[in-house]
């Protein structure tokens, strides 16, 4: 099993903090609190065996929570204060990105760090910034219901994800999409380029027809990792995504718990990677994301996990439909598929007992963490993804949880 730590970069502050100091995420001396933390913790990290460390990517959070802004950037600066840990955004939002600018400050990070970096790209949920940033394509935010606005945003998101691959993988190319075209204008090419003999000559094969038209495109430089760094997809829920990665050799992040309804994502992953001819073992090239908090009892354990992760999703989350990645086979009668479930189920005890928070003492963590780990007894889960909870309790605690990971989980499983 490889081991990610996932971390929403969080300014540290309680709500009180957070309403004195409103907007708290502009906050200067808060956010360098902020990034001294995720050094230390990534270079722990680092030192104990997590195999990569991630963050989403998010805008405009003035309130503090997930001020998970260039990502790409925060890695460069902890790839430098590191010797192993790799680094993944989780992941770009690609309605929100040009995907050829993408793919460029991808590959000069894959350089940078000779090859540290997975590439997780995602279609983006959040209204108040996807709306803003993904204006070129009239992208908003996926409602993730199956709506012609949901399906307009996966259609962007998956032309923009074939446009980064070819940009990685092809010398010369050329593309004419629903959104996006290269040359610019396609049909007429770009013809003031006064340079064409030189591009001809120097250039890659194919850039410049013999009137010195740009038909072609050169994208500098290839990744380092060949053909290109392997890639997430968060947070998976639907088969519709499950599919789609397992055709296109990604990894799903998947944060559906309830076990049955986890195993059979796992399954229809596996029996679609082996119609594309990917033949894997059951949980190979499958991540799951949970939190996971330890106690000295488990009364304390579910304390903490009350105080951080569950009032995330209370709060927040919650608002955007993640609880419906908690569902029990007894919601189907209340609450039928279309309807969400009320802020009455929201609770800490769904969590658990859907198997997506994993709290308790030492012993029981590590139970649990098992079953999870064999998928229903015969599967071997290549990739967990920590959900942590930095900046939402405090630094010493922070430590001590990031210790007993350490101390316990990572070699019971490597």
């Amino acid at each position: 099993m490889k081991f990610m730590l996932l971390v929403l970069p969080t300014v540290p502050g309680t709500l009180e903090d957070r309403r004195r100091l409103r907007p708290i995420g502009r906050d200067n001396e808060r956010y360098q609190q902020m990034l001294e933390e995720l050094r230390k913790l990534v270079i722990f990290a680092d030192e104990v065996g997590f195999d990569c460390f991630a963050t989403t990517e998010h805008h405009f959070h003035s309130e503090g929570y997930e001020t998970s802004v260039a990502p790409l950037l925060l890695y460069t600066d902890l790839a430098a204060r590191t010797k192993r840990i790799k680094f993944s955004p989780l992941g770009l939002v690609l309605p929100a990105w040009d995907p050829i600018r993408a793919a460029e400050e991808l590959a000069v990070l894959d350089h940078l760090t000779k090859g540290r970096i997975y590439a997780g790209f995602a279609r983006g949920y959040q209204d108040r910034w996807v709306n803003v940033l993904g204006q070129q394509y009239h992208a908003t935010g996926a409602p993730m219901d199956g709506s012609a606005i949901d399906n307009h945003n996966r259609r962007v998101y998956e032309e923009t994800l074939k446009v980064i691959k070819k940009a990685w993988t092809e010398d010369a190319w050329e593309y004419n999409g629903e959104y996006y075209k290269v040359p610019f204008p396609y049909e007429e090419g770009i013809r003031r380029w006064p340079v064409a003999e030189w591009t001809r000559t120097y250039g890659a094969p194919g850039e410049v027809d013999d009137d010195g038209v740009i038909r072609r495109i050169c994208v500098v430089p290839k990744p380092y990792q060949q053909p290109h760094p392997p890639m997430f997809q968060p947070f998976s829920v639907s088969e519709a995504t499950i599919r789609y990665t397992a055709q296109s050799g990604i990894v799903p992040v998947i944060l559906t718990a309830h076990p049955p309804d986890f195993q059979r994502l796992c399954r229809m992953y596996q029996e679609v990677a082996a119609d594309a001819g990917r033949n894997l073992r059951l949980g190979e090239s499958v991540g799951v994301v949970r939190a996971l908090h330890f106690g000295d009892s488990e009364e304390n354990a579910v304390a903490l996990l009350r105080d951080t992760n569950y009032a995330g999703f209370y709060n927040y989350f919650g608002g955007f439909g993640f609880w419906e990645a908690f569902r029990m086979p007894e919601d189907a009668e209340k609450y039928p598929t279309g309807t969400m479930l009320p802020t009455s189920e929201w609770t800490v005890e769904r969590m658990r007992k859907a198997k997506y928070a994993l709290a308790g003492t030492i012993d029981q963590v590590k139970t649990e963490f098992d079953a999870l780990k064999r998928i229903g007894g015969d599967g071997e889960l290549e990739w967990f993804a920590w959900f942590f909870d930095q900046g939402a309790m405090p630094w010493e605690e922070e430590m001590r949880q990031m210790e007993l990971f350490a101390e316990h989980i990572i070699p019971a499983f490597r």
